[in-house]
């Protein structure tokens, strides 16, 4: 006797997606921290800091193994590296001359780019559930930059955040390529001291000077640095089972948690926060929804009912 199919919906959180989220929600919470620290130095000079103290950090932490550091994780690791100083780099001068609703709006395209990024380079086609937690997020992030975020041309600051938003596009896919294929903790290191160190190196380039000394941008740069070494290591190691599509639905609450901190600090909630955040959230939910259907049963050959039925089992699509 046949079963009738049933599609169950189970939503399911690895160990990979909740470290993923834990990131994120403290990488949102560096929104404010940066912030302040911006009116004691520069931006490519705290950038620069911040990631060479991570690298440094994480040197320190996986010095041993430094010593099987291979060409190919060089190559890695630099190629992250590179589109992390982009992404930093070219978003801070964009600001420099479009306001940051704006700069959010543009910087919102990375998320419907990822997955088109991810299928043409990677072959690997997202799940429709995915697709759909894209979707949401997309909307999420245009809902929290707000109306006068539509109001931009294509100035010198929209051109440069636009670049931004490929290189962080980029970063994502290139941690997804490598990730099962690399030393998390070598691939790490170098990554950190090439982001860190082409910042440094722009500087006299763009004419930014090094800011007269201050504990305003020191122990903040030092503290994102921890920040940014426990960030990228845990990025590398759960993008070993995390697409890069699934990754960006995740990543796209940064400004939520960058809201709730800033909402603890005294700047307002409203009501576009609220939906905002609510169809970010939704987008997480939805990607993780798996269908599940039943194995077909073989027809009855006369060995018994039970000898060809098979049990019903997760049919979880691995991205």
């Amino acid at each position: 006797m046949l079963h009738p199919l049933r599609a169950v919906a189970r939503v399911r959180l690895t160990r990979a997606e909740l470290a993923l989220i834990a990131v994120t929600a403290l990488w949102g919470a560096t929104f404010l921290i940066v912030h302040l620290a911006m009116s004691h130095s520069g931006p490519l000079f705290f950038v620069g800091v911040r990631f060479v103290v991570a690298g440094l950090l994480s040197v320190l932490i996986f010095w041993r193994r430094l010593r099987a550091l291979s060409w190919a994780e060089i190559g890695a690791g630099s190629a992250i590296g590179v589109t992390i100083f982009l992404g930093y780099g070219l978003q801070t001068a964009g600001l420099q001359s479009i306001n940051s609703s704006t700069s959010a709006f543009i910087t919102a395209l990375y998320v419907p780019l990822v997955p088109l990024l991810q299928w043409v380079f990677l072959r690997r086609a997202p799940r429709r559930m995915v697709l759909v937690g894209v979707a949401l997020a997309f909307v999420g992030l245009l809902v929290l930059a707000g109306p006068d975020a539509l109001r931009f041309g294509l100035g010198e600051g929209e051109v440069l955040t636009l670049l931004s938003t490929i290189a962080i596009a980029g970063e994502i896919i290139l941690i997804g390529a490598f990730a099962r294929k690399i030393d998390v903790g070598r691939v790490t290191v170098v990554q950190l001291l090439v982001g860190g160190g082409l910042s440094l190196l722009m500087m006299p380039v763009t004419g930014e000077a090094v800011p007269a000394f201050s504990w305003w941008w020191l122990l903040p740069a030092v503290g994102l640095g921890i920040a940014s070494c426990v960030i990228q290591l845990t990025m590398n190691w759960a993008q070993r089972t995390v697409s890069p599509t699934k990754a960006t639905v995740i990543y796209a609450g940064e400004p939520v948690w960058g809201g709730i901190v800033g909402a603890a600090a005294g700047d307002p909630f409203t009501v576009g926060i609220v939906v905002g955040a609510g169809l970010i959230v939704s987008g997480v939910v939805v990607s993780e929804i798996r269908p599940e259907k039943p194995a077909k049963v073989e027809p009855d050959d006369g060995a018994g009912d039970d000898a060809h039925e098979v049990p019903a089992r997760s049919r979880t699509t691995s991205l």
